[in-house]
């Protein structure tokens, strides 16, 4: 699993203002969110906690956890001291209370976990009747594109290179088949609601879009899933 903790500071700075995530993964999660005002709301890999407080400024009750201590202190600078975070593993129990919470967010989180039955499972189990769960992923289909010679049918790991605010960066990933994904929502117990390929942002500055975008208005990045409880 790739270990934030050493360009914590770097990674959060890049993605503050990014085009695929300040413009187009941020302003989708928010909208498959729905209104929140009022509801108690976990983001589960909250990272430096920028969703977290988009959240928050629309009256959600936020609470957030991330496998990173750096992230969460980060997350703590940008939320407040008071702000209920913790550091926790996805991959294990969640120091949550059952039917907690009436929605959860992963936002770019589950790709890091070659098995998704234990976290899909604590998540169905501290969301309340009629809850949801809002998640993004990798979509499958650009790791088709980008590694034509692979088997895009088989769940495999694999790492890339980046550069975050000048600092350089591996993050290691698993892939998985859409179908592979949908199976493992539904043992976990939930049913698909909304499957989104969702627009940029609208207001986007056009600076950040690639000149040969032509008549296109979403990419071929991330998937986004709305899904409650069976």
């Amino acid at each position: 699993m790739t270990d934030y903790d050493a360009f914590a500071t770097a990674y959060a700075a890049e993605t503050e203002t990014s085009l695929l995530n300040a413009w187009y993964c941020r302003p989708a999660m928010l909208g498959l969110s729905g209104d929140v005002a009022g509801r108690r709301v976990l983001d589960a890999g909250c990272g430096s906690g920028p969703l977290t407080a988009a959240l928050r400024d629309r009256g959600a009750i936020v609470s957030g956890f991330d496998l990173s201590a750096a992230m969460i202190d980060l997350a703590r600078e940008r939320l407040g001291a008071d702000a209920d975070l913790s550091v926790a593993d996805l991959a294990e129990a969640l120091p949550y209370d059952d039917r907690t919470f009436d929605l959860v967010v992963s936002s770019l989180s589950l790709h890091y976990l070659a098995d998704w039955n234990p976290p899909l499972t604590e998540i169905r189990r501290v969301l309340r009747p009629g809850g949801r769960l809002v998640v993004s992923v990798p979509h499958p289909a650009a790791y088709m594109f980008n590694y034509p010679d692979r088997d895009y049918f088989a769940v495999t790991q694999y790492s890339e290179e980046f550069e975050f605010d000048g600092r350089a960066a591996v993050l290691t990933y698993w892939h998985r088949p859409l179908h592979a994904m949908t199976d493992a929502f539904t043992k976990a117990g939930f049913r698909i609601e909304v499957v989104s390929e969702p627009p940029w942002a609208p207001d986007t500055p056009p600076e950040l879009l690639p000149a040969d975008l032509g008549d296109r208005t979403a990419f071929v990045c991330f998937l986004f899933f709305v899904l409650e409880p069976s």
